[in-house]
């Protein structure tokens, strides 16, 4: 009996019967290592083993590469929120931060991955789920001012806390990254005004971008007379403030929806968080992208648009990123598929 060269105490012609005769001999042998020039491996079916295992990675990771850009957005909101819930918790000893921003950027990402997946209804599904636990949960149960007012009073008494954290992180920094996204995806007045029966701008947008900033001046003169005249019970007086306050926002909304048959004419000209969002927003990392040589201008996307913007004019990039509210219905019945998210 002839054995191997290298490894003499394998016979040769068990050696060399085929590539898996091969490793098995060469897994379960007492000998040293076979050297491959030396045993006849079976070359043809090596390269076709190779081969085979090299198109499986290409197709996995062309897969691989497939979900990570349709679901990137998701990704990146989630991984975002959980960075900031961590370091919340981490830097004010709070449990609760760790929750309250998990659970909304959970909320988030899950929303904007069905709605990736054609889910038409995910992003009212997530305006309620993350709308509702704002008001509901920490407005109304835990007592917390949410709306600008409740900013300055935790501003004022010097506390980073509650609404000074949730306009920091929603409305102040946060746009850098996500634009006016809370608009579309979060506020509690919006889930409401959505529901509403005038779901695009039919008219010009009016110029009265000057009223947010008279309600802006308002909440913050409000706040602070209190603490000018030394108003006792200044808790109770801002959960009232609260109340009242979104009172008020939902009857102007509804009323000037009805009347310029436009939902979201009070985001447009009268909602003082506006004043915070759009400056940051001109800058946001997340936005609606044209390609101006696939566009053909047919202006379908201004007409659908419930905010009133031309999203393809490339002049008013700036302008758009300001007040767009990302709810992604140019994106999706774009006929030129021009648009890019």
């Amino acid at each position: 009996m002839s054995y191997c060269l290298s490894c003499t105490s394998i016979p040769h012609a068990y050696c060399t019967t085929s590539a898996a005769g091969w490793w098995r001999i060469s897994h379960k042998s007492p000998g040293p290592c076979i050297k491959l020039s030396h045993c006849g491996i079976n070359w043809r079916f090596l390269r076709g083993l190779l081969k085979d295992c090299l198109i499986l990675c290409y197709n996995e990771l062309g897969e691989l590469i497939w979900v990570l850009k349709k679901y990137a957005v998701p990704l990146v909101i989630w991984l975002l929120f959980a960075a900031i819930a961590v370091g919340l918790w981490l830097a004010l000893e709070n449990v609760f931060y760790l929750f309250n921003f998990l659970y909304i950027g959970t909320g988030l990402a899950v929303g904007m991955a069905l709605y990736a997946q054609g889910k038409k209804w995910a992003r009212n599904a997530v305006q309620w789920v993350v709308g509702l636990y704002l008001f509901v949960y920490l407005g109304v149960f835990g007592q917390e001012n949410m709306q600008i007012e409740g900013f300055w009073y935790y501003l004022f008494l010097g506390v980073f806390e509650a609404a000074t954290i949730h306009y920091a992180v929603a409305k102040i920094f946060g746009p850098l990254v996500f634009g006016r996204g809370f608009c579309g995806y979060a506020c509690w007045t919006a889930m409401v005004l959505d529901l509403l029966p005038f779901k695009a701008q039919t008219g010009p947008r009016r110029r009265w971008g000057v009223v947010r900033y008279i309600a802006f001046a308002a909440s913050l003169i409000f706040v602070a007379a209190l603490f000018l005249l030394g108003a006792q019970g200044l808790a109770q007086i801002m959960w009232y403030a609260f109340l009242a306050g979104n009172l008020l926002y939902y009857g102007v909304g509804v009323a000037l929806a009805f009347a310029l048959r436009d939902n979201r004419a009070f985001c447009k000209y009268v909602c003082p968080v506006a004043v915070f969002l759009r400056p940051a927003s001109r800058f946001a990392l997340l936005r609606v992208r044209v390609d101006e040589g696939a566009c053909v201008s047919c202006g379908k996307c201004r007409r659908l648009c419930p905010m009133g913007l031309d999203i393809s004019d490339p002049a008013c990039r700036r302008e758009n990123a300001a007040d767009c509210i990302l709810c992604l219905r140019c994106v999706e019945e774009c006929p030129q598929k021009a648009l890019k998210f």
